[in-house]
């Protein structure tokens, strides 16, 4: 929710030797599968002293979190007028506070969507606590379905109202950003 929106800025609003090129190298860092990056990640992380710590689970989505979400809103910050832009830079505005005060309060809806997406991916993680957690008492709540289910013999009973319980936060924030989250779908897509 920080980074991404600074680096959609870049490539969608701004002029620079080489925004194809790097754009393009993010994009095709989509195509690469995560189980190809988990070893080197985890010998990084290790390195730095970050295992059974939660860096490894928060740090890297706020530098960009994924390249979709930099794809996402750059997409929808290249739909928005560029004579706001304009109009701003005339006044005596930086790129900062073009992207502060007139990109981001334009860009609700897919800063919602962002977050949504966000939100859940972190809270339905079961790979990476697993690999960079240690301590039960650090396991998140999808580990410790996952434990639970083991630990009791899969009593189905208790199973199902701990899923009834681990789902109510995702339910509720879409309910929530429902309204702002399908037109940042929709806007998202359309030029």
């Amino acid at each position: 929710m920080l980074t991404a929106p600074m680096a959609a800025f870049a490539f969608s609003r701004l002029r620079w030797r080489g925004r194809d090129t790097i754009f393009f190298v993010l994009l095709t860092s989509l195509m690469i599968l995560y189980a190809v990056t988990l070893i080197p990640t985890f010998i990084l992380w290790t390195k730095l002293g970050a295992i059974n710590t939660y860096l490894p689970l928060t740090v890297p989505a706020w530098f960009g979190g994924s390249a979709y979400y930099i794809f996402l809103l750059r997409q929808f910050f290249a739909g928005l007028p560029i004579e706001y832009d304009e109009a701003a830079y005339l006044d005596g505005a930086s790129p900062w506070q073009v992207l502060w005060k007139i990109v981001i309060p334009l860009s609700k809806p897919a800063m919602i969507t962002v977050a949504v997406f966000t939100f859940l991916g972190v809270w339905g993680d079961l790979m990476g606590p697993i690999i960079y957690l240690n301590d039960a008492s650090k396991y998140t709540l999808a580990v410790g379905l996952t434990i639970f289910r083991g630990a009791y013999s899969t009593k189905w009973n208790l199973l199902m109202a701990a899923s009834t319980v681990i789902m109510l936060p995702p339910i509720i924030l879409y309910f929530l950003g429902q309204r702002y989250f399908e037109q940042g779908i929709t806007m998202g897509g359309i030029k």
